[in-house]
């Protein structure tokens, strides 16, 4: 059976690898520069990213250009790694790692804080559930795995909106508001939490199915 926790770490990272590919092409088109400071805005001119501050980033090289190329594979490598390695014995740690590389080379903020959740989660892949088991009643379990699937399309949604979706309505509609912003943060991280928790019981549920099978 196919675990519901590593189809949320998958997805979100899928997410995470793609946000950080698009702050790497912002950096890298401000050609071969040195920034002004550790701190600096992946698009900074751009009109789209305005309602988003330009997209602010850090970077530990002196270089733009270099520091979106860096970006970009570190992106590359982290979407790998969630396809290919994160259900492995060091799938957690890899995602951490590649999360702070991340950080450091201009990927943003989003992006590499949310791989360190999804680091953090992934260390459930796989893992003995029994105590889920025996906490989740108390929690409402049951109800908590069936919403998992609309719980996991209603996040993703969130993430999107706080990925593009802010830009478009700055820039379709005039909406450029800062509570609105916001609000999609917090909708987005508590979706994500709860998309997560959902997940580990909806696994923790079918676990014992599956041993007795």
């Amino acid at each position: 059976m196919k675990s519901a926790l590593a189809t949320t770490v998958k997805a979100f990272g899928v997410l995470a690898g793609l946000a950080g590919i698009e702050h790497g092409v912002g950096d890298a088109l401000q050609g071969s520069v040195r920034p002004e400071g550790l701190m600096i805005q992946s698009w900074p001119d751009a009109p789209f990213f305005a309602a988003l501050h330009g997209e602010p980033a850090m970077t530990v090289i002196p270089n733009l250009l270099i520091t979106g190329l860096l970006a970009i594979v570190a992106s590359l490598l982290f979407l790998l790694w969630v396809f290919r390695y994160v259900e492995g014995r060091r799938g957690a740690l890899g995602l951490v790692l590649l999360s702070i590389a991340l950080l450091l080379v201009g990927g943003g903020f989003g992006p590499p804080l949310l791989g360190l959740i999804l680091g953090a989660a992934a260390t459930g892949i796989g893992a003995p559930l029994g105590v889920w088991r025996r906490l989740l009643p108390r929690l409402g379990g049951e109800r908590l795995a069936s919403w998992w699937p609309w719980v996991l399309g209603a996040a993703l949604v969130a993430w999107v909106m706080l990925s593009v979706g802010i830009g478009l309505l700055a820039q379709v509609a005039g909406v450029d508001s800062i509570p609105l912003t916001m609000g999609i943060i917090v909708a987005a991280f508590a979706l994500l939490l709860l998309s997560i928790v959902s997940a580990i019981a909806r696994d923790a549920g079918a676990e014992p199915a599956a041993a007795a099978a």
